[in-house]
């Protein structure tokens, strides 16, 4: 089909690819290190589910089904792509295996066409949300009609090819069998294994041969390039996710969701005076930019967003946009800064191994900097603070995210930064700061009123017996607010029925840190993890079973205390009661004709999958029925207290979180509210009474599971 022809378009094609690929190689690599090549067989295995079989995307089902048509036709036409590119070196190229008369060939023609044409299918569904319905959560720009534009043409151009290239080949066809084509043109048509091109070249038979020439030739060089366009636009939209997508989900974090990255050797950061958290673009991890170049800005992280979904002026799809939009801005000075460090470094080197001083330098301050140096956060940076202190760190954004992006450790590096290092944060925040030092709680309450709760219930401390199996790690709230305290009360209470052998710390427990960390004051919460871990440690706690009512403290205890040395059993409380539930060594006996709205805590949830252990608790009380909201389980939306905001005044929104969810619940017309978290019972508590549904009571499951064992 001509071989000068196609060797000066690959040639140009792969070269600018190549050009552009390097760039943001080198881009990528200006990030921070990163291990992520442990556990290779499981990143195999949910690549396979996640990237392959696309798993998250049958969250949605229309658009999902139409994204695996495209991405499921796309690798199948790959092979189609290959076969053009050989035939304009030689014009019956078949990649040796795929002839007409060949075995594969015979499969591969009609699954050809078939995925040929059910990307047609998938490529419509998207032109149908972007040009009809014009979804609010989808980027609507002229980029993503034109890539839809540019798939469609090459699906109508490879199926052109063939419809040209049969009917033109028809008549000497019917020749060769002695007849004449001319008497019917039609009737002589030759089905081939391309079944959408011989449909189609049914009505192509019969047209002038020069004009088959053309089409032939308009089809085959359209495709061949297109593919080749397509190619190169990727670098430079939101579509690079096609390339970056596979491996952005294979370098997935396989912590647990609750776990957040510690900064390490913090001490010695202090000492040296480096940066804590993230204050510049380069201090963001390569994982991190590859989820910047990921985004397919879909919008299904904001969707679910409480903030977003309340007038906050976070959006996190807004929010990766910004920062790829400057990363690629600023791709040359980040790019160049990075080559002149490796060659300092290398100097540095080379001089020290001579007795040199190695040429070091003093750094010449911020005045003069690089556009790409800029503070991230701030005015006149790259995002607005009320857009980091708005994040609830429910993990909802990335719940929905079909890449496997992450938001709540970016939010929280820059938090740390701005706590750590410029001391800029919600003025309400100081209070908890403060309390959390002198009084190891957010709320000054004095440390030696811990156990008040359990004065009456003869509850010994593990100073007291520390050989007992089971420790119950209270925490701050239900040690002091009231109406926590009857939450803290009823559990204890089901325990010692059911002939748990248990004790508390009493006194000696303390704040386990989790709104410190989640509020950026990194230092605060690894000397509670220390101390706590000390304690802990101290009583053999490993060999212990740790219960908690506060899926806050479950989650940093369970997930983050090892990082300290600190590897426990830890079990929430809902869970704990539905095991002795099971083990009849709780009985529900009296009946509540009532129905319960059940809200799901994200710290439980989202971040530790325990959905059905307070449900099963529930539906074993005689008479309870469980009522779910449109969102609920993995989709449940946040109360609003999580990521610090108990602490804090929520940024300017339309309403607040609270409320939104609080609406949510009574939706399903319930005569009570049950959750299993202190914070979100203090926070639906106040949506109630803001809706001036003070009636309708909030209770914890542990409270109904002891009004039912009677």
């Amino acid at each position: 089909m001509g071989a000068v022809g196609m060797t000066l378009v690959l040639l140009a094609g792969w070269g600018a690819f190549a050009y552009s690929a390097s760039r943001r190689w080198r881009l990528l690599m200006t990030g921070a290190a990163q291990p992520r090549w442990d556990r290779i067989d499981e990143r195999l295995r949910r690549t396979w589910r996640y990237a392959i079989a696309q798993l998250r995307m049958r969250r949605y089902p229309v658009a999902g089904l139409a994204h695996m048509l495209i991405f499921t036709g796309f690798i199948a036409l790959l092979l189609r792509t290959l076969i053009l590119w050989g035939r304009g070196f030689d014009g019956e190229f078949n990649l040796w295996l795929f002839g007409a008369d060949q075995a594969l060939g015979k499969v591969y023609g009609p699954v050809k066409d078939l995925f040929a044409v059910l990307v047609l299918l998938g490529a419509c569904v998207f032109v149908y949300y972007r040009v009809v319905r014009r979804l609010p959560r989808m980027t609507l720009s002229r980029e993503g009609l034109a890539i839809l534009g540019i798939i469609i043409a090459m699906m109508l151009a490879d199926i052109a090819y063939d419809a040209a290239r049969i009917a033109r080949e028809a008549p000497a066809k019917a020749a060769a069998v002695g007849e004449d084509p001319a008497d019917s043109p039609e009737a002589h048509m030759p089905w081939t294994v391309e079944p959408a091109g011989s449909l189609i070249a049914t009505a192509l038979v019969g047209l002038p041969d020069g004009l088959l020439a053309f089409l032939t030739h308009a089809g085959f060089w359209t495709h061949s390039c297109l593919v080749l366009l397509f190619l190169n636009l990727l670098p430079y939209s939101k579509h690079f996710h096609v390339i970056t997508g596979i491996p952005n989900v294979f370098f997935q974090s396989l912590d647990p969701p609750g776990r957040l990255p510690p900064i390490e050797d913090l001490e010695g950061k202090l000492e040296r005076e480096e940066t804590l958290g993230v204050r510049r673009i380069d201090q963001f991890t390569w994982k991190a930019m590859l989820d910047f170049y990921t985004c397919t800005e879909c919008g299904r992280c904001s969707d679910h967003c409480p903030a977003t979904s309340t007038g906050k002026k976070l959006s996190p799809k807004q929010f990766t946009i910004d920062l790829r939009n400057f990363l690629y801005q600023h791709d040359r000075g980040l790019i160049s800064a990075k080559a002149s460090s490796r060659d300092e470094a290398a100097s540095i080197e080379g001089n020290s191994s001579k007795g040199g001083d190695g040429g070091r330098a003093e750094s010449g301050g911020s005045e003069g900097a690089p556009a790409w140096q800029a503070d991230l956060v701030g005015e006149g940076g790259v995002i607005d603070p009320a857009v980091v202190w708005a994040c609830t760190s429910c993990r909802a954004c990335e719940q929905e995210c079909p890449v496997f992006i992450t938001y709540v450790d970016k939010f929280v590096d820059l938090r740390r930064h701005l706590v750590q290092e410029r001391g800029e944060f919600p003025a309400q925040l100081q209070a908890a700061f403060r309390g959390l030092e002198s009084s190891a709680n957010p709320w000054s309450f004095p440390a030696e009123d811990r156990a008040k709760w359990a004065e009456d219930l003869g509850i010994p401390t593990l100073a007291e017996k520390p050989d007992a199996a089971v420790l119950f790690w209270v925490g701050c709230a239900p040690s002091f607010d009231e109406r926590a305290k009857k939450v803290t009360r009823a559990t204890a209470k089901l325990m010692q029925r059911a002939g748990v052998d248990f004790a508390i710390l009493g006194g000696e427990e303390q704040c386990t840190g989790d709104p410190a960390r989640r509020a950026g004051n990194e230092f605060l919460f690894q000397m509670f993890a220390q101390n706590n871990v000390q304690t802990l440690s101290g009583y053999g706690c490993e060999k212990k079973t740790i219960v908690t009512t506060c899926p806050h403290c479950f989650n940093t205890l369970l997930n983050e205390y090892p990082d300290f040395g600190g590897k426990f059993n830890v079990v929430h409380h809902t869970s704990f009661l539905a095991d002795l539930v099971r083990q009849r060594k709780l009985t529900p006996i009296q009946r509540l004709d009532r129905k319960v709205a059940y809200h799901d805590s994200c710290y439980l949830g989202r971040y530790n999958d325990e959905y059905d252990a307070p449900r099963e608790v529930l539906r074993s009380i005689p008479g309870l029925t469980v009522l779910e909201p449109e969102a609920t389980r993995d989709r449940g939306m946040c109360c609003g207290a999580g990521g610090a905001q108990m602490f804090k005044e929520e940024e300017h929104g339309t309403q607040r979180v609270s409320e939104r969810r609080t609406e949510q619940l009574l939706a399903t017309r319930p005569d009570a509210i049950s959750s299993a978290c202190p914070f979100c019972m203090r926070m639906l508590t106040d949506g109630l009474a803001a809706h001036g549904r003070d009636e309708v009571p909030q209770v914890d499951v542990a409270e109904m599971l002891l009004e039912a064992v009677g």
